[in-house]
């Protein structure tokens, strides 16, 4: 792919290999600057302070400071720059995160060069970039959230207390003492929340849920 304009570029992410696989990906392209490198949030926003940034290519787990934490700060502060996610998850949870804070593109890391340059043509165009699968994500969720709303989701009272114990970061062996239950019968409350809910990421998932339908 041809890129009709040059683009500085820094990439952020909490593992080296992954920067270089990266660079590999973008050295074919001469409109491609690679101006810096860093490892987390932190060090990318001094590196923001010293050069010109078109588009910050950034992960969203990591140390120090991650992802969405840069992303605010950089849409205050620099406003110059573009926002391009880079990561491994395709949850709709997450794409719904990077799209309130104002990212301007949602890649996964599993996808090759030409999906990468696509991206960064369109961010350094004004434009939005968000992958198919970031879509297909989206997608996925409102599917969700139509199922859980039209099927008015009914929880036992014992499914509530489990799930109020779960939001408040009590484990298996804790929610079992607390409740004067088998552990196993607390996994199986587990699971049957996790299918009627139809969260993802288990435990993080419940505890979302529990939060926004005021079970804590």
């Amino acid at each position: 792919m041809t890129l009709s304009k040059n683009i500085n570029v820094l990439i952020v992410d909490d593992h080296q290999i992954v920067i270089d696989g990266i660079r590999s990906l973008l050295k074919s392209s001469t409109h491609i600057h690679i101006v810096g490198e860093a490892l987390n949030g932190k060090e990318a926003l001094e590196i923001l302070d010293k050069k010109t940034v078109d588009v910050i290519i950034l992960d969203i787990e990591m140390p120090v400071m991650n992802g969405i934490e840069v992303t605010k700060i950089v849409k205050e502060k620099y406003t110059d720059t573009k926002v391009l996610i880079l990561t491994m998850y395709d949850t709709p949870e997450f794409v719904q995160q990077a799209i309130e804070i104002d990212a301007d593109g949602y890649i996964l890391k599993n996808r090759g060069a030409e999906e990468l340059e696509c991206a960064l043509q369109a961010l350094t165009n004004g434009e939005e970039y968000f992958g198919k699968d970031a879509n297909k994500a989206l997608r996925s969720g409102v599917r969700r959230k139509k199922n859980r709303d039209k099927n008015e989701i009914q929880l036992t009272k014992r499914e509530k207390e489990v799930l109020k114990l779960i939001a408040e970061g009590k484990t298996t062996p804790q929610i079992s003492d607390q409740l004067c239950i088998a552990p196993s019968t607390v996994e199986t409350h587990r699971r049957n929340l996790i299918e009627k809910t139809q969260v993802e990421n288990s435990s993080r998932g419940l505890i979302k849920f529990a939060i926004e339908n005021k079970y804590v």
